[in-house]
């Protein structure tokens, strides 16, 4: 099993459960309105006035051959609104229960 740790700007919501959805997964966790800043570029996602936008994030686990089309799905999005701030990691699942 793998995790797929998304974290996106909350404009990206439905799109990030399509993709979801079109890659016939259906478990996950979602947490909303958290705060974040890339590394890199983008804007800041504070939720106050001079940054007012805010961050979703999902937790997913999947089987490891649905890795690479969601991972492919996410960067497509990354690429058409790359400002909107779109990350994504994946780990191993040791033990699950």
């Amino acid at each position: 099993m793998k995790a797929i740790f998304i974290a996106f700007n909350q404009a990206y919501n439905d799109e990030i459960m399509e993709v979801l959805e079109d890659n016939g997964q259906r478990g996950f966790t979602r947490w909303n309105d958290i705060l974040g800043r890339g590394t890199e570029d983008g804007e800041a996602h504070f939720g106050n006035h001079a940054w007012p936008t805010m961050n979703h994030a999902i937790l997913t686990i999947v089987e490891p051959e649905k890795v690479e089309p969601i991972m492919e799905d996410l960067r497509a999005k990354d690429k058409t609104y790359h400002d909107l701030g779109l990350r994504a990691y994946v780990w191993n699942i040791e033990s699950a229960l």
